[in-house]
C-alpha cells in the first residue's frame, strides 16, 4: 500500500416519471446545441418526451441520430466524423447499455458534455465510467475505462416501466452478482479506500432486490411505475454504477468480477447463450454455483428462492446447456481471468460438487411439488 494521487468522479442523476423537467437547469450551463444519439427502439420510446421538455428550455436539438448496431470503435469514429457532432455543444445518449456506452466512448474521450437517458434497466451504463467495447463481429473486445461518468443521468421510470420486462429481469441477476463477487474477491485483504467503499456500497446491489425484486418485476410486467420498480431500478442503474466506479478505480477487474461471470463467459462458447439468453440471466445462474463453491449455503438459499420467484435460471436446462457442455466449461473456468484474484483457486472438483448440490436442491423442489 502506498500514498498516491487519484481522482474519483461519481454519477449525478435524477429519477422519477417527470424528471425531464430538470433538463434545462442541469444542461443549459454546458451550451445550447444538442445532438441526440440513441438506439432505434429507445428513440421511438423517449425522443418525443425529451423533445417536449427541451422546448421549454434555452436548448436546441440540432439532430437525431441512430448510434449504430454495436458499441465498437468503428461506430464511435463514424459518429465522430459527423458535422452535427462537431457542431453540437453536448450530446444526449438515449437507450440501453450499448447505445450509452457508444456515446460515452465518443464524448468523454473528446471531453464533450454528454448526458444519459436510459430507457431500460438492465445494467449500470448510465452511471458508470466504463464502456464495454465489442469487435465488429459482435464478440467482446475489452472494457474502456474513463476518469468520469456522464455529466448527469436522467432516469425516467415511466419510460423504463414501459420497456420489455426481460431487461429488468436479467438486470436483477447481474446486479446481485456485484455484491457477492466483490465480497468474495476482497475477502481478508487490506483494501485501498476506494476499493473498500466499493465493497461496502455493493451490499445495496443485493438487499433491495431481495426485498423488492419479485413485486417490482410483477409491477413492471403490468407497465406500472411503482415504488418497488423505482427501488430495483436504482439498484441496477445507480448503485451498481457507483460500486463499479470504486471497484475498478485501478482499471482492473480484480474486485469487479468473479466466478459468476466466469461461468457466463465460459458458456458463451455455445451459440445458444448469445442467441437465446441474456447476460444477467446467465450470471444470475452463475451466482448459485459461486455461493455453493464458497459454501455460503444461507446466501445460496436466498438467491435460489429469488431466482425461483422471478423465473431466473436454477438449472442447466433453464439456459439450454447440456451436461456435456457443462463438463467442458468446468475444464475452462479455473483458468479464467475473472477468478484470478479469488481468495482461493477454484478447481474442477469444486465446480462439479457445486453443480451436484444444485441439482440435488432442484430435485428436492420437484419432489415436494
Amino acid at each position: 500500500m502506498k500514498l498516491e494521487n487519484y481522482e474519483v468522479h461519481l454519477p449525478n442523476y435524477s429519477i422519477g416519471d417527470k424528471i425531464y423537467d430538470k433538463i434545462g437547469p442541469v444542461c443549459e450551463s454546458y451550451g445550447k446545441k444538442v445532438l441526440v444519439i440513441g438506439g432505434r427502439k429507445a428513440l421511438a420510446a423517449a425522443y418525443d418526451k425529451i423533445e417536449s421538455y427541451v422546448k421549454k428550455t434555452n436548448l436546441e436539438i440540432i439532430g437525431r441520430e441512430i448510434y449504430g448496431e454495436n458499441c465498437t470503435y468503428a461506430t464511435v469514429e463514424k459518429l465522430r466524423a459527423m458535422p452535427l457532432y462537431r457542431e453540437a455543444d453536448m450530446v444526449f445518449g438515449v437507450g440501453g447499455g450499448k447505445a450509452l456506452d457508444t456515446v460515452k466512448c465518443l464524448c468523454i474521450t473528446d471531453d464533450k458534455p454528454v448526458f444519459a437517458f436510459p430507457t431500460i434497466a438492465s445494467n449500470c451504463s448510465a452511471c458508470t465510467s466504463v464502456s464495454i467495447m465489442y469487435n465488429e463481429d459482435g464478440t467482446f473486445l475489452k472494457p474502456h475505462f474513463f476518469v468520469r461518468p456522464v455529466m448527469h443521468s436522467f432516469i425516467d421510470t415511466e419510460i423504463i416501466a414501459q420497456a420489455p420486462s426481460q431487461y429488468m429481469w436479467a438486470g436483477i441477476g447481474d446486479t446481485y452478482a456485484k455484491y457477492y463477487e466483490a465480497a468474495i474477491s476482497s475477502r481478508d485483504e487490506r483494501l485501498e479506500h476506494f476499493t473498500a467503499l466499493g465493497v461496502a456500497v455493493s451490499v445495496m446491489c443485493r438487499n433491495p432486490l431481495l426485498e423488492y425484486g419479485p413485486k417490482a418485476l410483477e409491477d413492471h410486467r403490468k407497465g406500472l411505475c411503482t415504488y418497488d420498480v423505482e427501488q430495483v431500478v436504482l439498484a441496477i442503474v445507480v448503485t451498481t454504477g457507483i460500486a463499479s466506479i470504486f471497484l475498478t478505480k485501478d482499471f482492473t477487474p480484480d474486485y469487479n468480477s468473479g466466478l459468476a461471470h466466469a461461468v457466463f463467459y465460459a458458456m458463451t462458447s455455445y451459440p445458444v447463450i448469445e442467441e437465446r439468453h441474456l447476460h444477467g440471466e446467465v450470471v444470475g445462474f452463475g451466482v448459485l454455483l459461486a455461493l455453493l463453491v464458497d459454501q455460503q449455503y444461507d446466501e445460496f438459499e436466498k438467491i435460489y428462492q429469488l431466482n425461483k420467484a422471478i423465473g431466473l435460471p436454477i438449472s442447466l436446462e433453464d439456459i439450454e446447456i447440456t451436461q456435456k457442455q457443462w463438463e467442458e466449461c468446468v475444464k475452462r473456468i479455473p483458468d479464467m481471468s475473472d477468478i484470478a484474484h479469488y481468495p482461493y483457486r477454484v478447481t474442477e472438483e469444486m465446480l462439479t460438487e457445486a453443480m451436484s448440490k444444485l441439482k440435488e436442491r432442484v430435485k428436492k423442489d420437484n419432489e415436494e411439488k
